[in-house]
């Protein structure tokens, strides 16, 4: 599918789980014909059991509906919790499913990670927030900073194709490519100029990163970026760096409250070269963030799936949304500084440490694992990925 700029669209944010849920939930309650689901993690809890009622509900009514996991990422669903997702007529799939050796998953690379769902090919949802309770403010000190983004318009004609590739043949169980369906050719909702933009093991194994840095190449005035696992390749880093060095103000939020430890711990080895070169670095401490958008001076922004760390940039099935909008774009620079304001603590540049040897040999082993990456991913375990329908 060739990527292109759609215009007619309306695009809503959506922050956390307490604005992405309920629109979600109340989008298949008023589902008439389809609802296709993409998700990462899919968990048995307050979410999860509510995702299941209104798919159960809609399937009871005669919704065709198809929901596919990834067995990596949610592999504990009880059989409670599948039959009677199966029983009332929802077709449920399992991306690529996860065997335990010695009670550890293994195929942790090239995952499902996106997260889609499409509504009657009417109405869209792509963003970074799973179906667990862990995205709601109750959830406690552990509950992540997350956004979404509500889509209407012609975009959601591609998303709904995206959506379709995905699922597997009726006399098939390994992954393929059906044909996608025919272009409902949705009218002019909005005002806004979309793009879908996939990352696969296909045909589109770089695009994400590429927009990214094409438009920090672009950037006259303004990056903000905000990303939860931050470790990207040498050419995003050093558009960053230039950009920052020809005036641009460019703004990084990370986690200063990491849920995994050892990505707080990549990310801060790149603080120096970033900090020396003008970018300012900014740890949100509320609570995890788990975000990942952008925005570049008055009018490009993106929301989506894709993590800027190896593992969304060069192996996982990821989704972002790309908008060119002005009002969409301030919407999204508000909350960005509200964060900011309100639960960041700035890095400030500081004397660098001595180079002793031990920080020289890690410096060398950082700057070939971000120069190579990419291309040392393609040579990591590439078996075809399958979808398995449940029965």
């Amino acid at each position: 599918m060739n990527r292109r700029w759609v215009e007619g669209n309306r695009c809503r944010l959506l922050e956390n789980g307490e604005a992405f849920f309920p629109a979600v939930f109340d989008a298949i309650r008023g589902a008439q014909r389809e609802v296709l689901i993409e998700t990462f993690i899919l968990f048995d809890d307050k979410v999860g059991r509510e995702l299941r009622q209104v798919l159960i509900d809609a399937a009871r009514r005669g919704v065709s509906i198809d929901l596919t996991v990834d067995g990596y990422g949610s592999p504990d669903l009880s059989e409670g919790f599948i039959g009677a997702l199966v029983a009332s007529g929802v077709r449920l799939h399992v991306f690529d499913p996860c065997p335990r050796i010695l009670g550890m998953r293994v195929k942790l690379f090239r995952r499902l990670h996106r997260k889609l769902v499409v509504v009657d090919g009417m109405r869209a949802f792509v963003g970074g927030i799973n179906y667990s309770a862990d995205h709601l403010e109750d959830y406690g000190p552990e509950a992540k900073q997350d956004y979404a983004l509500e889509i209407e318009g012609p975009l959601v004609d591609e998303i709904h194709t995206v959506a379709h590739s995905i699922l597997p043949s009726a006399t098939r169980r390994h992954f393929r490519r059906p044909r996608p369906p025919e272009p409902a050719d949705l009218p002019r909702v909005g005002d806004a100029d979309a793009m879908l933009v996939v990352r696969d093991n296909d045909r589109h194994p770089n695009d994400i990163e590429r927009h990214y840095r094409a438009a920090i190449r672009a950037a006259r005035q303004e990056v903000i970026i905000a990303n939860a696992y931050f470790f990207p390749g040498w050419r995003l880093l050093n558009e960053m760096r230039k950009a920052a060095r020809r005036g641009v103000r460019v703004t990084l939020i990370v986690q200063g409250k990491p849920d995994m430890q050892i990505v707080s711990l990549l990310g801060r080895l790149l603080y120096p070269d970033l900090l020396a070169d003008g970018v300012a670095i900014h740890e949100y401490c509320r609570r995890p963030l788990h975000g990942k958008v952008a925005l570049v001076d008055q009018d490009w922004s993106t929301v989506g799936s894709s993590n800027l760390d190896p593992l969304s940039l060069s192996l996982n099935l990821e989704a972002n949304v790309i908008i060119r909008h002005r009002g969409f774009n301030a919407e999204l620079r508000e909350r960005m500084q509200r964060l900011i304001r309100v639960d960041c603590r700035q890095v400030e540049p500081g004397p660098q440490p001595p180079r002793t040897a031990w920080r020289i040999v890690v410096s060398t082993l950082v700057f070939h694992v971000l120069h190579h990456f990419p291309r040392w991913a393609e040579r990591l375990p590439a078996h075809r990925p399958k979808v398995e329908s449940v029965q």
